[in-house]
């Protein structure tokens, strides 16, 4: 599994898939990440502190994910992320967080010392969607309290039960509202949800245009970060 690399297309920054014990959340319905976490936190560390070697700083620009949430990672592993930081002139970094841990966010910014790009899966903006189907468990009662705790959504598209105007609809909010956001679409795992070929190919053709969308990361395919497997 390749857990450096580079997004060099827009929005330049390195990359690291880092490992950390399991999500706390750990409900999403299409999620069969587990395979990437583990509850050994010093061999965690160990695999972080190899990954993380390769950091050069050349973007002054991070991002850092692992199957979980950045506060899942080792104490250690953190502490190293915020000694980079410092050494390789790094001045913005993104990490991912669940909406449980929202309390904690402005905390690890604070630690940092630099500007954050908090991410998000809220994966849609649709709540009967999200919570019925994908199980994501958000409990904003608006954008607007969402914007309190993350700087940019990820969202998913290509699912059987999704539906064009739920697209559109993510998309235009997420344009509106965010200074950056996430698309990815759908690919089958393990897991019971399914995705919708069709609705990917309507994707794939009305929203091409997302390519060129500063503000926008789009994954056609899971690994376009270049990461994983």
């Amino acid at each position: 599994m390749n857990r450096y690399s580079e997004i060099i297309s827009k929005n330049k920054r390195e990359i690291v898939l880092l490992k950390g014990r399991p999500c706390a959340y750990g409900k999403c319905s299409f999620c069969d990440y587990i395979e990437d976490n583990s509850k050994d936190s010093e061999l965690n560390h160990i695999i972080n502190k190899k990954i993380l070697s390769n950091v050069t700083g050349k973007y002054g620009v991070l991002e850092v994910i692992n199957s979980g949430n950045v506060f899942e990672l080792p104490k250690d592993t953190i502490k190293q992320i915020k000694s980079i930081i410092v050494e390789k002139n790094i001045k913005t970094l993104f990490f991912e967080a669940h909406w449980v841990y929202r309390q904690k966010i402005q905390e690890m910014k604070d630690y940092f010392g630099i500007n954050v790009v908090v991410k998000t899966g809220l994966e849609s903006f649709d709540k009967e969607f999200r919570e019925d189907v994908l199980i994501k468990g958000f409990e904003h009662k608006d954008i607007d309290e969402l914007k309190l705790y993350f700087d940019s959504v990820c969202l998913m598209v290509g699912i059987k039960g999704q539906s064009r105007e739920m697209i559109r609809r993510d998309i235009e909010l997420a344009m509106k509202y965010f200074d950056h956001f996430t698309v990815n679409v759908f690919i089958n795992n393990t897991t019971s949800i399914k995705a919708d070929p069709d609705l990917i190919d309507w994707f794939q053709s009305e929203y091409i245009w997302l390519n060129d969308e500063y503000k926008c990361d789009v994954l056609w395919s899971n690994t376009d970060f270049g990461v994983g497997e």
